[in-house]
């Protein structure tokens, strides 16, 4: 399955939430608030048991931007592991380089985050890393290279988001572009409005 490149505004509007991030989806969704599509508006169908844990899995997909096996694959690494396996699932993702990044606020989203990755912007504990799905350990410094510090996406995005991190698991100095992983954090600290247990079922059947 390919990478959703289509209008995220209609993802947000499926789910009725904004689930990307920048303020213009709560816009949209404030103005158009029901489903995409010809009978969005009227559309009264009852999802199946299926279609609930389905919606429910795509809905975490695709706020971190995953493609399906990318998404199993993680699933299936934190059923192996020891404890809750819906929360394991939201640490591991969290832990990603892009998602990091995203939350230190250098990007306005996590696509953006991932680009800046992949071209090379991003240095881990002073090496580049371009791969976005690096697992960022806790006690990581993760920072914008010096010599990207001055490219107008970075900036702007830079100055778009806040100058502290609000995430307790994470430190960040925005004047030197460098933050902290600081914690893994908890999955009821993690700001994802997903039922994982649904998540764990639709791969159990």
């Amino acid at each position: 399955m390919a990478r959703y490149t289509g209008p995220r505004a209609k993802l947000c509007r499926k789910f009725g939430e904004n689930i990307f991030g920048p303020a213009k989806f709560d816009r949209i969704l404030n103005k158009r608030k029901f489903p995409p599509g010809q009978h969005g508006r009227t559309m009264r169908r009852k999802l199946s048991d299926y279609g609930v844990h389905l919606k429910e899995k795509q809905k975490l997909r695709l706020t971190y931007g995953l493609l399906e096996k990318q998404f199993r694959s993680y699933f299936y690494k934190a059923a192996k592991m020891t404890g809750v396996t819906g929360d394991i699932l939201l640490q591991i993702l969290e832990r990603r380089l892009d998602n990091v990044v995203y939350r230190l606020g250098f990007a306005v989203t996590r696509m953006q985050a991932r680009q800046f990755v992949n071209h090379g912007h991003i240095l881990v504990n002073g090496k580049k890393v371009d791969i976005p799905s690096f697992l960022v350990k806790p006690g990581d410094v993760v920072e914008v290279r010096e010599k990207s510090r001055s490219i107008k996406a970075v900036m702007e995005a830079v100055e778009r988001t806040e100058s502290t991190s609000p995430f307790s698991w994470l430190s960040v100095d925005k004047e030197h572009m460098r933050g902290e992983f600081l914690t893994v954090p908890a999955a009821s600290e993690i700001p994802v409005t997903v039922d994982t247990r649904l998540i764990v079922e639709y791969y159990s059947k």
